[in-house]
C-alpha cells in the first residue's frame, strides 16, 4: 500500500521524492505557463491549471504561507470566474446578443475545432454567431454587429481570465518569498 506523506521540503509517495529541490517550484511553474497558454488558446482549462500549479507547490512546500497563498489563489479564481461571466454577459445583453447566439457560437466553435483541429474553434465560434444572427434578423449588418459585440465580450472575458492569472502569479511569488 502506497502512502502519501507530505514533508515541508518534498512531495513523497511511498518513499519516492517526486519534486526534489528546484523541481518543487519548477514543475508547478511549467504547469502555470501551460495554464496561461490554455487561457490564450482555449483548449485547456487555463485558469484551473494556474491555480492547480499553486496547489501543487503548496503541497510540496507544506508551510502555512504556502497554503495561505493557495487559499488566496482559489479565492481569486472564484472571483475571476464570477467576473468573467457577469461583466461580459451584461455587456453582450446590452448590445443585443442573445443566449441562443452564444450557444450557436459554442456549437460552431466545437465543429470548427474538429474541422480545423485546435485553431478552428475561434473561427467556428464567430461563424456560428454570425449564421444564427443572420437567420434571426435577415440583415447582414445587424448580424455582423451582434457578432462583433459577442467577440468583444469573449475578448473581455479572456482579459479578465488573464488578469486573474496574473493576480494568482503575484500571490504565488509572494508565497514563495514568504515561505522561503
Amino acid at each position: 500500500m502506497t502512502s502519501l506523506l507530505v514533508h515541508p521540503a518534498a512531495l513523497t509517495v511511498g518513499g519516492v521524492d517526486f519534486l526534489p529541490g528546484a523541481a518543487g517550484w519548477l514543475i508547478p511553474a511549467l504547469l502555470f505557463v501551460v495554464g496561461v497558454f490554455g487561457i490564450i488558446v482555449p483548449v485547456l482549462p487555463g485558469l484551473v491549471l494556474c491555480v492547480a500549479s499553486v496547489g501543487l507547490w503548496a503541497l510540496d512546500n507544506g508551510s502555512s504561507a504556502a497554503w495561505w497563498a493557495f487559499g488566496i489563489a482559489v479565492a481569486l479564481y472564484v472571483a475571476g470566474v464570477v467576473l468573467q461571466v457577469v461583466l461580459p454577459g451584461r455587456r453582450m445583453k446590452r448590445d443585443g446578443v442573445s443566449n441562443w447566439a452564444l450557444l450557436s457560437g459554442v456549437v460552431g466553435g466545437i465543429v470548427g475545432f474538429f474541422v480545423i483541429p485546435v485553431f478552428g474553434a475561434p473561427p467556428g465560434f464567430v461563424l456560428g454567431i454570425f449564421v444564427y444572427e443572420f437567420v434571426r434578423h435577415q440583415d447582414l449588418d445587424r448580424a455582423w454587429s451582434a457578432t462583433k459585440a459577442a467577440l468583444r465580450g469573449v475578448l473581455h472575458s479572456m482579459g479578465i481570465e488573464l488578469a486573474t492569472a496574473l493576480a494568482v502569479a503575484i500571490v504565488w511569488v509572494g508565497g514563495i518569498i514568504v515561505a522561503a
